[in-house]
């Protein structure tokens, strides 16, 4: 087979479809075939195009088809399901991957390397175990309000729940005391383990320079700086930093018809991850305590005098995005704008 021929492959753990077709659309074989032996026919094929769904394994598949000299294409799920004829099954899929790989103005997903997977698979881990220790911590705050004791929400109120479960004059179970202390030994354990990943995200994000230059920006710390590597493609395959806001869903949804422009609320379309951590950077800048670092008379303040405060939060939010592409792609430092204004 040559350039002239496109796979499709509908992936699984153990059994794969395959379709085959020209570049013009024609069928040339369909195949369902074991893990094994997927691997083995791909290995035998001339270099081709290969396309398949943004799944679970689909970048581990995209490496090694390219280790094969085959070039890879992944297209998101929602843009193959369009193509999908009548029944859902393995061969139709494959066969609709193939038809929509095949679209002149289709957007495919980069293909993320090892080491981007890592450091996603980091940030997913540390997620995770902030959630497990906000449910011990919610768990622990129920049951304590059975007896009548209100804790207020948040990891900095844990202290109070300690000194309710210490206290001995309350009139609490032995057995309840017992179990609340459970659950502080399974918190501690939770929060010594976010810790120990806190620093390697720091030691991590310490070593990219990329990372580094990203801390600059107002709102944007490690945790963030780290997300964007892991999750986001190469900057520079967005056009300009609207690109990028869009991709993140940051930018507002359309309802246009007839000649008339109507925006709606943000999409929420993109990379989710990326997209929250924004939002937290740029809510921290517009608290009551990063309110003293604005400059009086500058576009945020100017902005959150006039505006709701999380609209404004997702204005700065969309603004942050569009600094960071400019800082990928021109691999420059941070300028705050009104500084260099007052320079001037």
């Amino acid at each position: 087979m040559t350039k002239d021929t496109m796979i499709g492959v509908d992936l699984a753990k153990h059994v794969f479809q395959v379709h085959g077709a020209s570049m013009s659309g024609e069928m040339r074989f369909r195949k369902k075939l074991t893990r094994q032996r997927f691997q083995q026919f791909m290995a035998e094929q001339e270099p081709c195009m290969v396309a398949m769904e943004a799944c679970g394994s689909a970048h581990y598949w995209a490496r090694e088809m390219a280790r094969l000299g085959h070039e890879v294409k992944l297209v998101a799920p929602r843009y193959v399901t369009p193509f999908i004829k009548r029944h859902k099954n393995d061969a139709a899929d494959a066969e609709a991957i193939v038809e929509a790989a095949q679209r002149p103005g289709m957007r495919f997903v980069e293909a993320k390397t090892e080491a981007q997977q890592a450091r996603a698979i980091l940030f997913r881990t540390r997620e995770q175990l902030v959630r497990q220790r906000t449910d011990l911590i919610n768990a622990l705050r129920a049951h304590l309000y059975e007896y009548g004791y209100i804790v207020a929400q948040g990891i900095g109120h844990l202290g109070r729940l300690e000194e309710i479960l210490n206290e001995p004059n309350n009139e609490l179970p032995d057995l309840v005391r017992d179990l609340g202390r459970v659950l502080l030994e399974q918190i501690a354990g939770k929060t010594e383990a976010i810790q120990g990943l806190d620093r390697r995200i720091k030691d991590l994000a310490a070593q990219s320079r990329d990372a580094r230059r990203l801390q600059t920006i107002p709102g944007v710390g490690p945790v963030t700086a780290l997300a964007i590597e892991a999750f986001a493609p190469p900057l520079e395959a967005f056009r300009c930093g609207r690109d990028f806001a869009a991709w993140l869903g940051l930018v507002p949804r359309q309802h246009s018809s007839g000649g008339k422009q109507r925006l709606g609320r943000v999409s929420k379309a993109g990379q989710r991850d990326i997209r929250r951590l924004l939002i937290i950077g740029a809510m921290s800048r517009l608290n009551w305590l990063g309110r003293k670092s604005i400059r009086g008379g500058s576009w945020l303040d100017r902005l959150a005098a006039r505006k709701p405060r999380m609209l404004a939060v997702v204005a700065l939010a969309n603004k942050m995005a569009r600094t960071i592409w400019a800082m990928a792609t021109k691999q420059e430092d941070y300028r705050d704008p009104a500084r260099a204004i007052a320079a001037c």
